[in-house]
């Protein structure tokens, strides 16, 4: 048996030009900000006693053909691998992956993970780059869904990093270097909850890629937002980081009719009101998580105002996609 575990992602700045119709536009690099946190996703994988495939999640399927799996990232994983019968797959996760999304890039630490422990089902150990990069071609190239480029990249190589999108396709992932009292003061200052709205990802997604040429100065923007929040964070300087993060969010809730709506922006006004320097919608928007950055001594104040939503307290993830049990 093969477990892998793999983090999901909290992105702070620069999300949407991780898109290839931006960074691929003349002269243009994608940046973002990213870090991995301590939510997971597991996935076990064991060899069959027959010929068989299965794959349990909320369901479980039993199948003669990998053309007969439904999941899709599952499916497309094994035909890349050329594994095709004998194989029984299970995966689980510390967020519910069967809802319209949770914006913390659980689809794409799903790819990865399937893939590392696909890899080292057959004995083969993929870098973290070959993980990222192969569950962006299953996502994007053969399923066709409308995802940016940052969560696979975040998910295979974990820890907080700034990573560039080139012109060309390639991504440099870059450590985020500043002294552990700076992380651990962040650690402390980040604020996560639970909104309970389902949104339709793919529509926003897909919205906002539709619009990236005609708003190449906002993505501009949202990319200078990324290399400022670099700069504060290699100076170890915290003051401004809720400031940041309020900017890249009013830029961004811009980029697509869905990413906000009176719901978030009353959740949003009311945290800011009670003590929050800054925040945003985790992932695409219109639901999922929202993230606020809150001194400590202002956060009781915070949840006190948003008592219908649901607080998640989160730690910094220093590890991105690993195989944490193989047997015999």
């Amino acid at each position: 048996m093969i477990i892998s575990r793999t983090p999901v992602r909290l992105s702070f700045a620069g999300g949407g030009t991780d898109f290839d119709k931006y960074y691929r536009l003349s002269e243009r690099q994608g940046a973002v900000i990213s870090t991995t946190i301590n939510r997971y996703i597991y996935i076990f994988v064991n060899k069959r006693f027959d010929d068989l495939i299965q794959v349990s999640y909320s369901k479980t399927e039993i199948v003669e053909s990998v053309d007969d799996v439904e999941h899709n990232i599952v499916r497309e994983a094994l035909k890349l691998l050329g594994i095709e019968k004998a194989i029984e797959i299970v995966y689980v996760a510390d967020l519910p992956l069967t809802t319209a999304g949770s914006g913390l890039g659980s689809s794409s630490a799903l790819a990865v993970g399937v893939l590392n422990a696909l890899y080292a089902y057959k004995g083969v150990h993929a870098s973290s780059e070959q993980l990222a990069s192969e569950a962006y071609l299953i996502e994007q190239n053969i399923l066709g869904h409308p995802v940016g480029k940052q969560d696979q990249y975040i998910a295979a190589y974990g820890g907080l990093n700034f990573i560039q999108f080139n012109n060309d396709g390639s991504v440099f992932v870059d450590p985020v270097i500043c002294r552990p009292d700076t992380k651990r003061n962040l650690e402390r200052c980040l604020m996560l909850f639970y909104t309970g709205l389902d949104r339709a990802s793919c529509s926003i997604l897909s919205e906002q890629q539709d619009q990236i040429e005609e708003k190449v100065a906002l993505h501009d923007k949202l990319v200078e937002i990324a290399v400022d929040l670099r700069a504060k964070l290699h100076n170890n300087e915290l003051e401004e980081f809720g400031d940041i993060l309020h900017s890249g969010w009013m830029a961004k809730r811009q980029l697509a009719s869905g990413i906000s709506n009176s719901k978030i922006d009353n959740w949003y006004e009311r945290a800011r009101s009670a003590g929050a320097r800054g925040g945003k919608i985790a992932g695409a928007g219109g639901g999922g998580f929202l993230l606020l950055f809150c001194d400590e001594d202002r956060q009781q104040a915070v949840r006190d105002s948003l008592p219908m939503l649901s607080h998640d307290p989160v730690k910094l993830e220093p590890q991105g996609s690993e195989i944490i049990y193989v047997s015999d």
